[in-house]
């Protein structure tokens, strides 16, 4: 396990809010993991309520066929008037009758066991063994237990214990990217020099890593700690670095991979030195129309550290307070050493409170969830929907400047539509 000393990022004096939270549930996620796991079903067991969430959140795969959707829980089997557990047996057989292309089935539970009446994690070991073939798993996405992006950690840690072992070197990259994005950092890792790369989670079943004492592994996205956890206890260890976001961090997220497997340091740099100065040239000019603009993070997606070490050191912004629903010290201790000093962090969150700080500061930016935007917006504030950034490839070298306009876009609509 890599280690590190925290010193002046351990030593950030955090504010830890426990109050009324605006934030999407752990099911959203199911959103891009279904884009990505190709040949994966994601199955809710859970409301009405749930499954209009999903049809609302996911209108934008209309014309898609979906890999995902609900088996909904009513009055009479919460009630003990129907066997719960044979009525999803009958849902799963004619689920996969019909859809022949499935090789891993997500029960994904809308509730904790207690308020759906249903043991899902018994549930998907009784259905692993009865269709064999199609590998049947289960997590959680209640809004009760998890948060918006944890929907994608409970998913991979669920996988983890199934991968096989293998002690050989290899290097594991953690963390739902677009293909496009993927494909790009495959060929920068061949460039490199590192040949045995896998990917978590992969695109299709048969594809699923292996993992055992050789593998390192690095996290292409910050909250994933379930997840990280459960690779270490199967003896991976994790690569320390930057989270791949602008010029900078994207180059030291390479470079830490190359360090860890031996590759020569002079080469290394020569291979990016061409991807971080085009990256750096996008990043120009957004910059002109960034630098020296306050921020204020909302929390939501755990990317809100990143993103604001990415926006202070990379573009010139001004972060007033950085929030994020939960602070893994460990994994973020890099990205907090480079944050400017007298920035508030926050963990956790009291919303009404959080808008009274983000009211007296008036920043000339609030990154912030979509129940948020629009009120803000009606109070003259200038807002950016953080769920954007988990959707849009943000990630690498490429994607940079792609990132910075995602920040700048608001602004410049404000400037027009100013009289």
């Amino acid at each position: 396990m890599s280690t590190r000393p925290l010193d002046r990022a351990d030593c950030r004096p955090v504010l830890r809010e426990r109050g009324q939270r605006e934030v999407f549930c752990g099911l959203t996620g199911i959103i891009w993991l279904h884009r990505k796991l190709q040949d994966a079903f994601f199955l809710v067991v859970g409301s009405r309520t749930c499954a209009h969430l999903l049809q609302s959140a996911a209108g934008v795969m209309i014309f898609a066929e979906p890999r995902f959707g609900t088996a909904i829980i009513e009055e009479r089997d919460l009630a003990g008037m129907a066997d719960a557990q044979e009525e999803l047996d009958r849902v799963v057989s004619e689920l996969l009758a019909r859809r022949g292309d499935i090789r891993q089935l997500f029960l994904v539970g809308s509730c904790p066991s207690e308020v759906i009446k249903l043991d899902l994690a018994k549930a998907a070991a009784r259905l692993d063994a009865r269709h064999p073939g199609v590998r049947v798993l289960s997590y959680s996405g209640s809004g009760i237990e998890t948060t918006f992006t944890e929907g994608e950690d409970a998913c991979l840690a669920a996988l983890v214990p199934t991968l096989p072992r293998d002690e050989a070197a290899q290097l594991l990259v953690v963390g739902t990217l677009p293909d496009i994005v993927e494909d790009q950092f495959s060929r920068l890792f061949a460039t490199l020099g590192i040949d045995r790369v896998r990917w978590l989670p992969a695109r299709r079943a048969a594809e699923l890593p292996a993992v055992g004492t050789g593998t390192r592994y690095l996290l292409a996205q910050p909250f994933l700690g379930e997840t990280a956890r459960a690779l270490e206890d199967r003896g991976a260890v994790r690569i320390d670095a930057l989270f791949p976001l602008g010029a900078e961090g994207s180059t030291d997220w390479f470079l830490a991979a190359a360090r860890a497997f031996g590759i020569d340091e002079l080469h290394a740099r020569g291979v990016l030195a061409p991807h971080r100065e085009r990256a750096k040239r996008a990043l120009a000019r957004p910059a002109e129309r960034l630098a020296g603009k306050t921020l204020f993070l909302l929390p939501d997606s755990q990317l809100e550290i990143p993103l604001a070490r990415f926006l202070a050191t990379e573009l010139g912004m001004t972060p007033i307070e950085v929030g994020t629903p939960y602070l893994h010290r460990r994994h973020l201790a890099r990205e907090l050493e480079l944050l400017p000093e007298g920035v508030q962090l926050s963990e956790g969150q009291d919303v009404e409170r959080q808008l009274d700080r983000v009211r007296a500061t008036r920043p000339d930016l609030t990154v912030c969830g979509l129940g948020l935007a629009n009120p803000l917006e009606a109070e003259g504030f200038t807002t950016k929907w953080a769920i954007e950034l988990v959707f849009s490839p943000i990630h690498g070298f490429d994607q940079a400047g792609d990132l910075a306009e995602l920040f700048a876009r608001p602004l410049r609509r404000r400037e027009v539509l100013r009289v």
